[in-house]
């Protein structure tokens, strides 16, 4: 089992930053990849942000420039640094793992969500 704790979020100006953590725990295989997707208020889920393994990182345009992922492989751990946050940053960011097992199967996990709020 895993299990995803993710930790950062809060009430923020526009023009401010905030930095969301998730660890991630449990059976982890070498094949994966981490990122962050985000939910506002009658808006389906998106993607913000994912790294692979390797390092390759894939940004939603709406946040390039301004959102950078990193991850620390030693402590299974994915970091969101959000800056300049806007209106629209606003809703609860999930962070997500994906991995393949030994059979080659795809085993998809998520966080329970922590809340971003961007005020004016």
């Amino acid at each position: 089992q895993v299990q995803l704790v993710e930790s950062g979020g809060g009430l923020v100006q526009a023009g401010g930053s905030l930095r969301l953590s998730c660890a991630v725990s449990g059976t982890i295989f070498s094949i994966n990849t981490m990122g962050w997707y985000r939910q506002a208020p009658g808006n389906q889920r998106e993607l913000v942000a994912t790294i692979t393994g390797g390092g390759v990182t894939n940004i939603a345009d709406s946040v390039k420039g301004r959102f950078t992922i990193d991850r620390d492989t030693s402590k299974n751990a994915v970091y969101l640094q959000m800056n300049n946050l806007k209106l629209e940053d606003a809703g609860v960011y999930y962070c997500n793992f994906r991995q393949i097992d030994r059979e080659w199967r795809e085993l998809n996990y998520w966080g329970q969500g922590t809340q971003v709020t961007v005020a004016s």
